[in-house]
């Protein structure tokens, strides 16, 4: 008998073994996803985070390096969120996109359209259907869905419409997108010389001084009342017909002078000297000075603003040709940045590096 129970109880232990043994693999799953990591928080020891879909503690503090990170800072904790199934009839059950808030890479959204979408790289909200280089389209089987491809943009301007809108959400109803639409061919070599990326940056360049020069498209005309009488040169030939103080500044790049209104009328065939007001009344008269100056003027600098961008010459000589002799060399690192920084948001909405030379 008494070998009868230790049988049994060997048997007894080994069966118990075996579930012991299944029991961890049929329950094992992976961890729930923790926080998202970004890279403008402060973690300190023992805060944990996921990033791609694994989660990290951190062992001290640190701050914008992506786990798992060089320096070690980053302890992994394993796969998370993987074994949870998939909903049962392949809808997806994910937070609504917000603008504004900041998304690592890897995120999915649901958009104000219904579709999903993933990040592919980390950013700080930008528009799923605008900034398709940070997002992707996504179903839960992770097959981006089919859809149309998306309309060509009018005049073959390689910023659209909507990307337009996310540039400058509080412009003023006068600087319509169509006018600007309108002015490009005056200058057909704009933002369509050189490769795609090119063509982009020169956009956002111009777009971005355009941004600085205005307070993001919100100033039609000078805000200084006080500076208008001075921009009348009475030692031009053609002196100030207008009045004295008619030529101030004006437009998308603020064009001001009377001896910049008369080269601009004449490049495009409008009576500026005459007339300065156009440039406040007609969006695409306006939107055609400011290229005319970002195309044919070098302004303090040694080149035009579109040669720069063309040529790798690089952001910071467009700050030189429009306002070098101030901003330059020390002059005012403030507006230099400014502008620096928002044409850097920019080219990150159009999907291409910001290149070489940003400051001047």
């Amino acid at each position: 008998m008494s070998r009868l129970r230790a049988l049994a109880a060997l048997a007894a232990l080994t069966l118990t073994g075996a579930l012991l043994a299944v029991i961890p693999s049929t329950a094992a799953s992976a961890a729930a996803c923790a926080t998202p990591w970004q890279s403008a928080a402060v973690y300190t020891s023992g805060m944990q985070v996921s990033h791609n879909g694994r989660n990290y503690q951190a062992k001290w503090w640190t701050q914008s390096e992506a786990p798992p990170g060089t320096t070690g800072v980053w302890q992994d904790l394993g796969a998370c969120g993987g074994s949870t199934p998939p909903p049962p009839d392949g809808t997806c059950n994910h937070p609504n996109w917000i603008a504004g808030t900041w998304y690592p890479a890897g995120s999915i959204v649901r958009y104000t359209n219904g579709q999903y979408y993933i990040a592919e790289h980390d950013n700080p909200g930008y528009d799923p259907i605008i900034s398709t280089w940070y997002w992707n389209p996504y179903t839960c089987s992770g097959t981006p869905p089919t859809s149309s491809p998306p309309p060509t943009n009018p005049g073959g301007f390689v910023v659209s419409e909507a990307q337009f809108r996310q540039m400058f959400p509080n412009r003023n109803s006068f600087y319509t997108y169509s006018g600007l639409i309108n002015a490009l061919n005056a200058y057909p070599a704009f933002a369509r010389t050189g490769s795609a990326t090119v063509q982009r940056q020169e956009a956002a360049a111009f777009l971005a001084n355009v941004y600085h020069e205005t307070g993001g498209l919100v100033h039609i005309v000078e805000q200084n009342t006080a500076n208008y009488p001075h921009y009348c040169d009475s030692g031009q030939p053609y002196g100030c017909p207008a009045g004295q103080a008619a030529y101030y500044g004006r437009g998308p790049i603020q064009l001001s002078w009377n001896f910049n209104y008369n080269a601009a009328g004449a490049a495009l065939g409008l009576p500026l000297l005459t007339n300065p007001w156009l440039v406040q009344n007609d969006a695409a008269v306006a939107w055609k000075t400011a290229i005319w100056y970002w195309m044919t003027q070098h302004g303090p600098g040694t080149m035009t603003a579109h040669n720069a961008m063309v040529t790798g010459a690089g952001f910071g000589q467009t700050i030189r040709s429009i306002n070098g002799s101030i901003e330059c060399n020390g002059g005012n690192p403030a507006q230099v940045q400014s502008r620096v920084t928002r044409y850097q948001q920019f080219v990150g909405i159009l999907g291409v590096p910001a290149g070489a030379n940003l400051y001047c």
